[in-house]
């Protein structure tokens, strides 16, 4: 979902609650509170030698002690207002950091508009070998964790 769409579906249902859903079915607890809006910008070079650059709406969601805390979809959007001079770009996706066991960022697999709420869907995040032409790896094959793509020197 890029910062857009997110922008336009929050304006639309602003006196709706906003909810997350992680990938395997849990909610995070109502009572959760956006503690950061930010632009994250990454540059790297892929084992394969080739440079990449991505950028990501990134939203941290924290559940304190407050659990009477309830946050609105208007309310999101006027943080995200606020935030505008750090993203100048509508089109960047959106990731949701959360943490449970370990902090860990989720991009959204969809939305979903109920009677009461706006609720963000949200994903895993994978690993991937970038350059597997160069490492000999078949395109489509399944990444396995902690393996090694095989580049390098």
């Amino acid at each position: 979902m890029t910062l857009n769409q997110f922008k336009t579906l929050l304006q639309e249902h602003a006196d709706k609650a906003f909810q997350l859903t992680l990938p395997a079915g849990d909610a995070v607890p109502f009572s959760f509170h956006i503690t950061e809006v930010g632009r994250v910008k990454k540059s790297f070079i892929d084992c394969g030698g080739t440079l990449h650059h991505t950028e990501t709406c990134h939203l941290q969601a924290w559940v304190g002690a407050d659990e009477d805390h309830r946050i609105a979809s208007g309310k999101l959007a006027g943080i995200l207002h606020k935030a505008a001079p750090l993203l100048p770009n509508d089109d960047i996706p959106v990731e949701i950091e959360y943490e449970q066991e370990v902090l860990t960022q989720y991009p959204v697999a969809r939305a979903e508009v109920t009677k009461e709420a706006v609720v963000l869907h949200l994903e895993a995040k994978h690993t991937d070998c970038l350059a597997k032409e160069l490492c000999g790896v078949p395109v489509g094959t399944p990444t396995k964790t902690a393996a090694s793509c095989g580049c390098g020197p």
